[in-house]
């Protein structure tokens, strides 16, 4: 029987140990400023892309993976004798799941599977992680991809922004919602629906205090229903919140691992420093 290996790309933000320990493929996204191509995670941190950000005074644009650099990717693992799982970045977010399409159909039929996760950040690492957890049961691809289907709309992700100026500056809100919105000091804070877009699901004003306890309170108030396998906690430099809803979240829930983890470039480009998110995946019950 052939393995399996599983492929993400880089806005799965997951611990790039973990990733490796579980032999995962990352395939990267590019962050763009004018001329200056990076990758996501290889060539450029979150901390060096707010660096830049600073330096310039611009705001960069992310690219998906061309169909080339996903072949690229696929083909020693499929020369070596592996089938492949690629869980995508939500495709209506991003046309990196259907250039990963376009690679898997220059492979014979069956040797890589493609997963639209529906979603984004540590989201698609939950799939990942469940995923994972299926292979080491000796499950088949067509079994891991039935799972991964249903849970994907079980998946639960919320995120507070802490400024709407790079949501303004990549384009999705307006100028006038930017000046009300640092006026006021309003925070919006971001579902990921089960079709895999964004929506704007409220806003919180006042201090950032309060969109770190109203994620809280939104998440304990489903804490029974949440997979009691792991919940995570992501953040663009908020490490004390960050650290402060992992402290509630293991205090309060029955999860086994509350983890902290940073969001990569490409959600640091859209949403900009002190982005804090709770992510979790509801149970069967």
């Amino acid at each position: 029987m052939t393995s399996i290996r599983i492929f993400v790309d880089s806005t799965c933000d997951l611990p790039k140990a973990w990733l490796e320990e579980n032999q995962i493929g990352v395939v990267p996204l590019y962050v763009n400023f004018n001329h200056e191509v990076y990758r996501d995670g290889v060539d450029m941190t979150p901390a060096e892309l707010y660096e830049k950000v600073k330096q310039t005074g611009q705001t960069p644009k992310t690219s998906a993976p061309s169909p080339a650099d996903f072949i690229h990717a696929f083909q020693p693992v499929i020369d070596n004798g592996h089938t492949i799982i690629y869980i995508s970045l939500s495709s209506a977010l991003s046309s990196t799941y259907a250039n990963a399409h376009l690679a898997a159909n220059t492979f014979p039929e069956g040797a890589v599977t493609i997963v639209d996760s529906l979603n984004l950040s540590s989201s698609i690492g939950l799939l990942v992680m469940k995923a994972v957890q299926a292979i080491d049961q000796q499950q088949s691809v067509a079994e891991i991809v039935l799972l991964l289907e249903s849970m994907r709309s079980k998946i639960e992700t919320e995120f507070a922004i802490d400024s709407l100026e790079f949501l303004y500056k990549g384009g999705r809100c307006s100028g006038m919602q930017n000046l009300i919105g640092s006026l006021l000091k309003i925070r919006p804070v971001i579902q990921v629906t089960t079709h895999g877009t964004l929506v704007p699901a409220y806003k919180i004003r006042g201090k950032r205090e309060k969109a770190v306890e109203q994620l809280l309170r939104n998440t304990l108030a489903h804490r029974h229903a949440i997979d009691q396998d792991i919940i995570f906690v992501v953040h663009s430099f908020a490490e004390a919140e960050a650290r402060h809803m992992q402290a509630v979240l293991r205090e309060q829930t029955d999860a086994r691992q509350v983890m902290i983890t940073e969001a990569g470039c490409v959600i640091s480009s859209h949403c900009g420093p002190q982005t804090i998110a709770i992510m979790y995946a509801k149970n069967n019950h």
